[in-house]
């Protein structure tokens, strides 16, 4: 079956199935991490109506991120067997329901359970990573992947900025405050609902149409797997998923530990105000709105120049400066200079998420599905673990020192990755 894989990205066009999956599987994104995210800035007003010690805000921050790792891991495999337009569809109509539930909750119990199935939806990466890697050609799949995993990754920075107004508009309306809250947390879960309408009537699983279809007519599709577990056996028996793995915690996962820390580091050791100590921390966030297109863009520019480990060195020469840039964050003493390396290693951190994914569609096309899952679980093993080492230290500022000497080290695991000079050179310029 010859590939009708997109050679380059028409962003003002609808008019190809590729151009409708990258616009649609964005957007399902930046729903779906809205949905993720917007309890987050309501949780001064929750704490409060449930009476929640810190301990347990911890509990429902820690299962909101850890149950992300096991579904990542599903819905990977899960994409080589359905397909991703059935998978994502699946997703938004499942991940709906605690969105909505949540809402619902009268006691810490049911709130805690219901946000476990929340952070379901943070699965949403790996579906949108597998759908835009088989409908671009290796040539832009980089730029491909990068632009919508950075568009989507913006829904959590709008929660942050729009649940609040939101629930200040509800309580205008003369609702009071413990009903404004669950009217507001809604808004997600209805907008998943649309979202998944919209994903199911529009997109189509692979440039030639849908598996289903295209197995029933015994057309061969990519790598000829039926997916599954022998997707995620094949990709857990490839040593390069596993260095990715490792490359992924250090970016990604440092990037959900920031988005997690920084204002309350901004109050604690500068003494700003929490409007102030917001925007600070709100502007690494809105770097994920182009820094990750340009880590994918450039890992497609160095290919067509070299071949792939061109995208390699590139990895490698990111993580550095991730670590070095973390580092001063760290140390300095300056409220100015310290948003200043914010932004500095925080461009790095998104950089470098854009160019994992700009690898992943080379690793092993016969087990796509398996390989975008297991590298995308590794970004919130990151995330879990810098806050379980946070937890030990007692203290941000070491924790990030640490972690900057972690994200150095981990840059072993992305020059690793290597191809042989046989390996690489096909996929230098392939259409």
């Amino acid at each position: 079956m010859a590939s009708q894989k997109a050679t380059r990205i028409a962003l003002f066009s609808l008019a190809t199935p590729p151009m409708r999956a990258f616009h649609l599987t964005w957007m399902a994104f930046f729903v779906c991490f809205f949905a993720w995210f917007a309890c987050a800035p309501l949780m001064p007003v929750i704490k409060g109506e449930f009476g929640l010690s810190l301990a347990q805000v911890a509990n429902i921050n820690i299962a909101a991120v850890a149950i992300t790792i096991l579904v990542r891991l599903i819905v990977g495999p899960l994409c080589d067997r359905y397909g991703p337009r059935k998978t994502y569809t699946g997703l938004l109509l499942l991940g709906a329901i605690p969105v909505l539930g949540v809402a619902a909750s009268q006691s810490y119990e049911s709130f805690l359970f219901f946000r476990l199935g929340i952070g379901a939806v943070g699965a949403s990466f790996v579906i949108t990573q597998y759908h835009t890697s088989v409908m671009f050609a290796p040539r832009v799949v980089g730029t491909a992947n990068a632009a919508a995993a950075g568009w989507g990754n913006a829904g959590g920075g709008a929660a942050q900025a729009l649940m609040p107004l939101l629930l200040g508009a509800v309580l205008m309306l003369g609702v009071s405050e413990s009903m404004g809250w669950r009217v507001a947390l809604l808004v997600p879960g209805v907008l998943m609902l649309v979202m998944a309408a919209l994903y199911w009537r529009y997109t189509q699983d692979c440039p030639e149409g849908n598996y289903s279809d295209l197995r029933a007519a015994g057309v061969a599709i990519e790598g000829n797997k039926k997916g599954g577990w022998g997707s995620f056996k094949a990709a857990s028996a490839n040593y390069r998923v596993w260095l990715l793995f490792v490359t992924y915690g250090a970016c990604f996962g440092i990037e959900i530990f920031i988005h997690n820390i920084a204002a309350v580091y901004y109050v604690d050791h500068f003494g700003l105000s929490l409007k102030s100590a917001g925007l600070a921390a709100g502007s690494f966030g809105l770097l994920a709105l182009f820094a990750r297109a340009l880590g994918g863009w450039l890992s497609d520019k160095l290919a067509l120049r070299g071949n792939l480990n061109s995208r390699v060195t590139l990895l490698f020469m990111l993580m550095i400066g991730e670590g070095v840039g973390l580092l001063w964050f760290a140390k300095v003493d300056s409220v100015t200079y310290a948003v200043i390396a914010m932004l500095v290693f925080g461009l790095f951190t998104h950089m470098a998420c854009g160019a994992t994914y700009a690898l992943v569609p080379f690793i092993d096309s016969r087990a796509l599905g398996g390989v975008a899952g297991i590298i995308g679980a590794g970004g919130n093993v990151g995330a879990v673990a810098a806050g379980f080492l946070m937890k030990g230290t007692g203290d941000i500022r070491q924790t990030l020192t640490i972690l900057s000497a972690l994200v150095v080290i981990s840059a072993l695991c992305a020059i690793a990755v290597r191809f042989t000079r046989e390996a690489a050179e096909p996929n230098m310029a392939a259409a």
